[in-house]
């Protein structure tokens, strides 16, 4: 039986264990972290969810409001991560939301897949189409490459019809999310030169996961702001260059994250060399107009540029424009939040057109004021 039409039996029996309520079963596998955390906290007031299970590696058994008090009210004991996918399905789990480890889930995808399951991925699992690919930038060798070319890459806004039907989302990455975001009106305009594309790019301290190291703990890091895996060593740039080739970009792109003293979000400088000149009223319709009808990505008014305190806690994405060079160097300035649209808020937009639902459903347009 295909995993298509395992999932359309699974979703019949799914639908009838809702019954009235309307809401959809998910679970959440790594509720334990950062991104996991986010997760359960949205998923817990969207409508159309009903959280049926969550699960952690490192504190199976455990009351969720011990390991995060401030999910108390939801009462949830966390399951060995990952469950038996079937022990999931009878509690009425049709949607799951992987938030584990690079290389954790993947061997064990199948199994929620054939047992009807839809998967959002939010690990770089299956983001790659090239195992060899996988294997350079995350030092693993594939545990389910039958799955990768079924997967659907999910920066949302530049997804097609494809999601809707999708049982396999791959969540990009949150440097990857920014700079695509970034970058892409530019490209599929058929402006880019091909000479190097240089992105700049600052993150918070949360981008690194939840368990702390000699370069992430606040002793190493609290007033201190460091490069890291500059030039072309960034795993994220696999993504990025698939995704840029994909749609008429064929050149090189540099990208220099950096680490600063915050808890959350991503602030990009990204310089993209044109073929000919362009003005930044030009520019500015280009991208105004591949955004349009789009709640999230928001293009900022006249000289103000983006801050990652303006989307902190929301799913949105600020970009602003320049030019340099006589118009030859386009710049365009991006911020997320790299907890939510940079992981769990993408998701769950994933999720919302996977559904059918409008993308904006459980999720925040707006930031936490200026706090």
């Amino acid at each position: 039986m295909s995993a298509s039409s395992t999932l359309s039996n699974a979703s019949l029996a799914g639908r009838a264990k809702r019954g009235a309520s309307a809401r959809v079963g998910v679970g959440v596998l790594g509720a334990t972290g950062y991104t996991g955390a986010e997760l359960v906290r949205l998923l817990a007031t969207h409508p159309g969810a009903a959280l049926r299970a969550v699960g952690s590696r490192q504190h199976a058994g455990e009351p969720l409001a011990r390991v995060w008090p401030s999910l108390a009210p939801l009462d949830l004991v966390l399951d060995e991560d990952p469950m038996d996918p079937a022990t999931w399905v009878d509690r009425g789990v049709e949607v799951v939301f992987a938030a584990l480890p690079h290389g954790a889930f993947a061997g064990r995808a199948p199994e929620y897949l054939a047992a009807g399951m839809r998967v959002i991925d939010l690990s770089a699992d299956f983001r790659l189409r090239d195992p060899a690919e996988y294997l350079r930038r995350y030092h693993l060798e594939h545990p389910a490459p039958q799955l990768l070319d079924q997967a659907v890459y999910g920066l949302t806004e530049w997804c097609g019809p494809e999601l809707s039907g999708a049982f396999l989302v791959a969540n990009p990455g949150c440097y990857a999310t920014a700079i695509l975001l970034a970058t892409l009106p530019a490209v599929t305009a058929g402006w880019w030169s091909g000479a190097p594309i240089v992105a700049n790019a600052l993150s918070g301290v949360s981008g690194a996961g939840r368990t702390p190291t000699t370069t992430t703990h606040f002793i190493e890091c609290g007033n201190s702001a460091a490069p890291y895996k500059v030039g072309e060593t960034h795993a994220h740039l696999g993504e990025i260059g698939q995704v840029l080739a994909q749609n008429g970009g064929m050149g090189p792109i540099v990208m220099n994250p950096h680490l600063v003293p915050m808890a959350r979000g991503i602030v990009a400088t990204i310089a993209i060399p044109l073929r000919d000149a362009v003005g930044v009223t030009e520019a500015r319709e280009r991208f105004a107009d591949q955004y349009a009808g789009m709640p999230f990505v928001r293009l900022l008014d006249g000289d103000t540029l983006p801050e990652t305190r303006h989307v902190r806690g929301s799913n949105g994405c600020h970009l602003a424009l320049g030019v340099a060079a006589g118009g030859r160097l386009l710049l365009v300035f991006a911020a997320i939040d790299n907890l939510m649209k940079g992981a769990a808020g993408q998701a769950i937009q994933n999720w919302n057109r996977m559904s059918g639902w409008p993308e904006e459903t459980g999720l925040p347009l707006m930031g936490w004021a200026c706090a």
